[in-house]
């Protein structure tokens, strides 16, 4: 009886030491939650602060991947709103401190004509264009002078908002788990399907279209409220390597139609990668940017963002 006490005892103080090691190097049961929204679909919960795989994740106030804010813009500050999904955002593997807001930040700082600026984050993963003018126009601009929205080809072909991946998609959790051990368990159940989601998924219709109709949408309420809008859109790792496939073609023309018809300032990253020496390097899968491709991105957003205030 005494050795199984002991066991037992034993088994109990391994289990709490994996538990806090999962927590504590890892991160584990303490995720990014997020909520949902009518309109615009779901976006991060509102004030958190976590680290994941050692890297902190802070979320403000207005569910942006940024340090708290005034509404009202400070005197004499150059504000930059930039706004985008997963790429934009960073993710779990990428420090508050590393986020393209936060660099791109940096990078204008680095300007003798620009004595302070405050870039901000509103972002999530999987957002469109459709999510992003729901988000612009629920909170505003902030009195942002500059707002960038940044896309990548897949989300010219992105769905309607919808909500129903929040707490039922391990991806997008609402609530944490009870143990960390048990956050691990389940990132290796299989996904049980959502109901409705690939009905969603699976939307009819002129998607491009009307993911340009929003894009330009964003266009008017960023003018209406005396911003201007630039636009930037990140290729797929396919597409630098190997090129567009014939959909993707027509998807890129239509954007470039429409940023000639709306003048908006526009960057097309594609042929910049694509001349890159070692383009792989740009990225840490398939569509998401390493620190190099974040770093060629940031550069070509500061230089834009210089010429549209140089005008």
């Amino acid at each position: 009886m005494k050795f199984v006490i002991l066991g037992l005892l034993f088994a109990l103080v391994g289990f709490l030491l994996v538990e806090l090691a999962l927590k504590l190097l890892f991160g584990f049961g303490n995720p990014p939650l997020y909520v949902a929204d009518d309109t615009i679909g779901y976006l991060l919960a509102p004030n958190q602060r976590v680290r994941r795989f050692g890297n902190l994740i802070n979320i403000n106030q207005y569910s942006m991947r940024s340090n708290e804010i005034e509404k009202t813009r400070p005197l004499n500050i150059l504000r930059v709103f930039l706004i985008g999904d997963s790429i934009v955002n960073g993710n779990w593997w990428t420090d508050q401190s590393s986020t393209l807001s936060v660099r791109l930040e940096n990078s204008l700082l680095q300007y003798d004509e620009i004595q302070w600026a405050e870039v901000l984050n509103a972002s999530a993963n999987s957002w469109g264009p459709r999510n992003e003018l729901a988000y612009l126009q629920k909170f505003g601009i902030f009195e942002s002078q500059i707002v960038i929205l940044v896309i990548n080809t897949d989300d010219l072909f992105g769905v309607q908002p919808n909500s129903l991946q929040v707490g039922k998609d391990r991806s997008y959790p609402n609530q944490k788990p009870l143990l960390a051990i048990l956050e691990i368990f389940n990132r290796f159940k299989k996904q049980q399907p959502i109901p409705g989601l690939k009905e969603v998924q699976n939307e009819k219709g002129d998607r491009i279209g009307k993911n340009l109709t929003a894009i330009i949408e964003i266009k008017k309420y960023v003018v209406t409220n005396n911003g201007i809008l630039l636009l930037a859109m990140t290729p797929l790792k396919r597409e630098v390597l190997h090129g567009p496939r014939d959909y993707e073609i027509v998807a890129r023309e239509r954007v470039d139609k429409l940023v000639a018809q709306q003048q908006i300032p526009y960057i097309d990253f594609l042929q910049l990668f694509q001349d890159t020496p070692i383009p792989e390097h740009l990225y840490r899968d398939h569509i998401h940017l390493s620190p190099s491709g974040n770093t060629l991105v940031t550069q070509s957003l500061t230089a834009l963002t210089l010429e549209v205030l140089a005008k």
